[in-house]
């Protein structure tokens, strides 16, 4: 196995935002929105640079970052709590940008140039955190260095219209020519995964300083070719959450177990903050089937074809169906919940019907119990 950790520095992007405004988004940034009951969005970019064994890793933040702060702490459970090198919680334009497709700042980049210059590392991998993929970075290292390019972008064929996601124009041998905005059916969708080499990303700090208010690709758009910009084609799952309906989307697709197994690789765990809290708690009369159920949860009604995350209680009477349910809420005795996405701490009253469509899916934020 090749020794990616020894040449390579993590950067991941945490400071955006969808266009799509949203209620889940309202206190915490996208990067640290609840996903699959268990998992936080950023925890897919640590997780798959944890498994690459990269040692170093810098975390650009957003304004509101303290649920993220929260959540990473010192990057312990992703063994990034370490004397030399470790986790770095770095400045990051406040609000990021919500331009499509604009993930890379180069403002950010540049407010950011000692942790790059202070690396020995010749190689620099930036990942999003909206993008959800289990990946081995060992093997896009290798086609990089075996590439001789400055800068390898990673991509999956996209099966579906994406409008807050770029495409790449892919031209001879793998040669990126262009980066355009939005992402239809058959594209190739950037996965805001991309490696450039360590000298050639501070020669750009320096060259475009007066762009800085552009995205890396937007300011080098002109010199794709005299920079050498390669292409990867990766072949496994990828799941893009850009707003409300691909989120309640892809959560309930990922229930199938089939589907899911393709993105929780056991040889590839994806990490989270750890939780000490008990087994779920199935009582005598309760029903749940084709479900992810969390610890601490309490089921004595009915959950078919949903999520839930930790210490969510279910009444005798209760029904949730085909619905995503965050940390803490209550669905009382004889309360139906129906694609739907509920946020922390909601309690629905007894015998109260809440219920979308799978076309519109009913969302309710945070409830101000223990605001995040």
């Amino acid at each position: 196995m090749s020794m990616t950790q020894n040449r390579t520095l993590g950067y991941i992007t945490a400071n955006y935002i969808t266009r799509e405004n949203s209620v889940l988004t309202a206190n915490r940034p996208l990067a640290s929105v609840p996903f699959m009951g268990r998992y936080r969005l950023i925890d897919f970019p640590l997780s798959n640079m944890m498994n690459a064994g990269i040692k170093t890793v810098g975390l650009v933040m957003p304004g509101n970052c303290r649920s993220i702060m929260d959540h990473v702490g010192s990057g312990k459970d992703w063994l990034l709590d370490r004397k030399k090198g470790g986790l770095f919680l770095v400045p990051g334009n406040a609000y990021g940008t919500s331009k499509r497709g604009m993930r890379f700042l180069l403002r950010d980049i540049i407010a950011n140039k000692e942790l790059f210059k202070r690396s020995d590392k010749p190689y620099v991998v930036m990942m999003g955190s909206s993008i959800v993929f289990n990946l081995d970075l060992h093997q896009i290292v290798d086609a990089h260095e075996t590439s001789g390019a400055g800068i390898t972008m990673v991509y999956v064929k996209a099966v579906r219209h994406q409008d807050d996601a770029s495409s790449l124009v892919i031209g001879d041998r793998g040669r990126v020519t262009q980066v355009r905005p939005g992402c239809d059916y058959g594209d190739n969708k950037f996965m805001d995964c991309f490696i450039i080499d360590r000298k050639l990303l501070l020669d750009i700090i320096e060259d475009y300083a007066t762009a800085d208010y552009l995205d890396i690709f937007e300011a080098i758009a002109g010199d794709f070719a005299r920079i050498d910009v390669c292409s990867y084609e990766f072949k496994g799952l990828v799941v893009g959450i850009h707003g409300e309906e691909t989120y309640y989307e892809r959560s309930m697709q990922l229930i199938d177990p089939s589907i899911y197994e393709q993105l929780f690789n056991p040889d590839r765990p994806i990490i989270t903050k750890a939780h000490d809290a008990p087994p779920a708690k199935y009582f005598a009369g309760s029903r749940a089937t084709n479900s992810l159920i969390s610890t601490g949860c309490e089921i004595k009604g009915t959950v078919r074809g949903s999520i839930l995350s930790r210490g969510v209680i279910v009444e005798s009477g209760a029904q949730v169906v085909n619905s995503i349910l965050m940390q803490s809420c209550v669905i009382k005795s004889g309360a139906r919940v129906e694609n739907a996405i509920l946020d922390k701490n909601n309690v629905v009253p007894a015998n109260t019907e809440l219920r979308g469509t799978p076309e519109h899916t009913l969302v309710l934020g945070k409830a101000p119990l223990n605001a995040e």
